[in-house]
């Protein structure tokens, strides 16, 4: 069902969220085990999550904006940047500089998915956007995370 299924998606322009409080500036060394060539990659996810009457009225952008930038205080490592050192050692540059949050809005619901709702997923393509330049693990965000509201609620 979900293979014939059209919606479409509208996106805002990507924006860097960074933590709500300072953070450290430092450097942290990966592991051996992170560093190795073949997991230079980014791992695209995706989540699905029903209606919950609990948000009725809260716009779950502001609230996700809101908890990513004080999570990232703790998880500061995150809203850093992957450097190479000597060697072509790995590391994070703790910079505080934020990760990617992307808006988006759908003309779908996720009822209209039908059983399609697990790997491998038809329509990823579609739903997850792939930020141009953001695809190097080198100086670019560690994470992106793109918030897709669907135009109707979940049913």
């Amino acid at each position: 069902m979900a293979q014939s299924l059209l919606f479409k998606v509208k996106r805002s322009e990507p924006e860097l969220i960074s933590p709500s409080k300072p953070t450290p500036h430092e450097i942290k060394r990966l592991s051996d085990i992170d560093d190795q060539q073949s997991l230079r990659f980014h791992v695209p996810l995706i989540q699905f999550y029903n209606y919950n009457p609990i948000m009725e009225g809260k716009d779950p952008v502001v609230v996700i904006r809101k908890a990513l930038a004080k999570t990232l205080v703790f998880y500061y490592p995150l809203a850093g940047r992957l450097r190479e050192g000597p060697g072509r050692k790995l590391m994070v540059d703790c910079t505080g500089e934020g990760v990617l949050f992307i808006e988006a809005d759908a003309d779908v619901t996720l009822k209209q998915f039908g059983d399609a709702l697990h790997p491998p997923f038809p329509c990823l393509g579609e739903l997850i956007y792939d930020v141009p330049g953001s695809s190097d693990v080198l100086n670019t965000p560690l994470l992106l995370i793109q918030l897709l509201v669907p135009s109707v609620k979940f049913n």
